[in-house]
């Protein structure tokens, strides 16, 4: 394990601005709705904030203030930011993003889960934080061929046991990070003591089994049919959808901020209002400065060749104490309880009233309270 520090060559974020400056948008058509796809006047007012206001160097400082470490795991060096509670009873959480997101979803709640204190809370609801990359996003190295959430899974537990070592830890995850929290909690219990969940995104084998169960697939199958082309396209040919996204900063931009804006809970504020708009754009550079906006696509074909998103075949549930946090505008729409115990030892269920599906960016308060309340049921 060694530390690391960001430091992109300034040439590259010159390149990158100057491709974005000379984005050619009169090829464009102006379409003034998100139901093609990205709208253009509001991409083009993210890059010309972008190019006129927007400052790397900034936000490279802003993630150098946490402990930044690559870490050797299965010959592959982990990225992940490492922050220590000064409490020795904290109890080790791992939080996992997903795509498209990054570290950046997480960079806000850090400090309030390592040190309560200092924001009005009981420092007993203390935490030893690790957020790692996933294989083949930003900082991680990819791996020579793709791999799903299982086997990330494994290498979490390698880095959180052996490499930090812990003797029992909890993990949270969302997007991508809820099927490798699933995958801990089944595959290391003795390790993973509990999961917590804002996405359920593992099914069960034996489908839906009563009329309400039914009903939810039917509405689920439904609303999902306009989510599912680039889902299909990335767990099948990734590599094809690479050419057109090297060294085209507005196509990836596009690419990502379709779905954080299509994925969030815009009822009562506007896209730029819920995110701060250094984030969204931090979040695309993160995938430009590392050049791993092909790899990190990877997952989906690695799941795919896993076996999907069966949890249970082996006739085996999550056992360890498991907490969902159901968000409302979570896309991938939440089935009803009873499908969810089928699969976890479900010991909080929380329904909240505004949300999406990036929850620990859009309701940061929320996501804090459901993690501590949840912590509850490990601390002494």
């Amino acid at each position: 394990m060694k530390k690391f520090n960001i430091k992109i060559n300034n040439k590259k974020i010159i390149d990158i601005k100057n491709k974005v400056k000379n984005f050619n948008w009169k090829k464009i058509k102006d379409i003034q709705s998100w139901d093609m796809g990205t709208n253009k006047s509001h991409l083009e007012e993210i890059c010309n904030h972008w190019i006129s206001d927007y400052s790397w160097e900034k936000e490279q400082t802003r993630i150098n203030s946490f402990k930044n470490f690559k870490a050797k795991v299965n010959n592959l060096n982990i990225h992940f930011i490492y922050e220590k509670s000064k409490n020795k009873n904290a109890i080790p959480l791992l939080i996992s993003h997903g795509w498209p997101g990054s570290i950046i979803e997480f960079l806000r709640i850090i400090k309030p889960l390592t040190c309560p204190e200092e924001f009005g809370i009981d420092k007993n609801f203390s935490f030893d934080i690790v957020v790692p990359s996933i294989p083949g996003f930003v900082f991680s190295d990819a791996p020579s061929i793709p791999f799903g959430p299982r086997k990330i899974a494994s290498l979490y537990n390698i880095l959180m046991t052996k490499v930090l070592g812990y003797k029992s830890y909890l993990s949270q995850g969302g997007d991508w990070g809820g099927a490798i929290s699933s995958w801990l909690g089944y595959d290391y219990e003795n390790t993973c003591k509990g999961i917590h969940l804002n996405i359920m995104i593992m099914r069960d084998k034996n489908g839906p089994i009563s009329k309400e169960e039914k009903k939810w697939e039917k509405e689920f199958s439904k609303k999902q049919v306009l989510e599912e082309g680039y889902r299909s396209l990335q767990s099948t040919k990734p590599q094809t959808l690479a050419y057109s996204m090297v060294d085209n900063p507005v196509g990836v931009a596009a690419w990502i901020i379709e779905k954080f804006y299509g994925w969030s809970d815009l009822r009562k504020k506007e896209f730029l209002r819920v995110y701060d708009v250094n984030d969204i754009i931090t979040n695309i550079m993160l995938y430009l400065v590392t050049d791993s906006f092909n790899t990190s696509t990877w997952i989906y074909y690695g799941r795919r060749l896993e076996g999907g998103r069966i949890l249970n075949c082996n006739n085996k549930k999550v056992n360890v104490p498991t907490a969902c946090a159901l968000y409302p505008r979570e896309f991938l729409m939440w089935p009803p309880k009873s499908y969810a115990d089928r699969l976890y030892n479900i010991v909080q269920w929380n329904k909240f009233s505004e949300g999406g599906h990036f929850a620990a960016m859009e309701r940061p308060s929320d996501f804090l309270n459901d993690i501590r309340k949840f912590s509850l049921f490990f601390r002494k």
